[in-house]
């Protein structure tokens, strides 16, 4: 995949994506023996995670060069808020949340840090550093989408989240991110991409990280 900098950049993360692969949360998800308190603690964070990076979304839309990718992430920043809501609509109650218990939620640790990095990433560095920054959470969960889509699992809930990441409309959003990741590279400098990989490296560390605090149902230790 190095031919092109998208390919550069998936493959800088390579033992990041087995070690998310081989986590417990996600393995856990195909073969059932996934806590479903964890499920659900994990489903709570995601939207208030949803929240935060629709925030990321809409300030990458607001740093691009060219109408086509103002759009593109408008759209998606959008699209992330929908999601939030689908989640409080169906899958919280089949998990024994109410909207009130969702609402009431903090972010864990890990939550927090994960969207701060990206705020300050985009707010205060290059539209390129802000792409690099919030490609990971599209393309690992397709890639983790599809990879587990082969799998399936005896858990309808669990089924229905692998079907949402793996499937084609969502695998359609990811290629046209990646796609844009490939057009601004062929502008950067080495140094540019460098910064650009260091970003996509950090965000994909903290793809493992927020599976491994869905799975220890991470709070804060004081």
């Amino acid at each position: 995949m190095t031919d092109s900098f998208s390919g550069e950049l998936w493959d800088s993360i390579a033992d990041i994506y087995g070690a998310i692969l081989a986590h417990p949360f996600i393995s856990g998800l195909t073969d059932g023996t996934l806590p479903a308190e964890a499920f659900a603690f994990f489903v709570v964070q995601d939207g208030l995670y949803l929240r935060e990076y629709s925030r990321a979304l809409a300030a990458v839309a607001s740093r691009a060069p060219h109408p086509a990718a103002t759009r593109m992430f408008a759209r998606h920043a959008a699209d992330a808020v929908a999601v939030e809501r689908e989640l409080h609509a169906t899958l919280l109650p089949e998990l024994g949340i109410s909207a009130a218990e969702a609402a009431a939620a903090e972010p864990a640790p890990t939550n927090l840090a994960y969207t701060s990095y990206l705020l300050a990433t985009i707010r205060g560095g290059t539209y390129a550093e802000g792409i690099g920054a919030v490609l990971p959470c599209y393309w690992i969960y397709w890639e983790v989408g599809k990879e587990l889509s082969c799998q399936g699992s005896p858990d309808p809930r669990y089924q229905r989240w692998i079907g949402t990441y793996g499937g084609e409309e969502f695998g359609e959003i990811a290629r046209d991110v990646i796609a844009e990741a490939d057009a601004v590279g062929t502008s950067l400098s080495e140094s540019e991409r460098a910064l650009v990989r260091r970003h996509f490296r950090t965000t994909s560390r903290y793809e493992w990280m927020f599976w491994d605090m869905g799975y220890r149902m991470e709070s804060w230790p004081v």
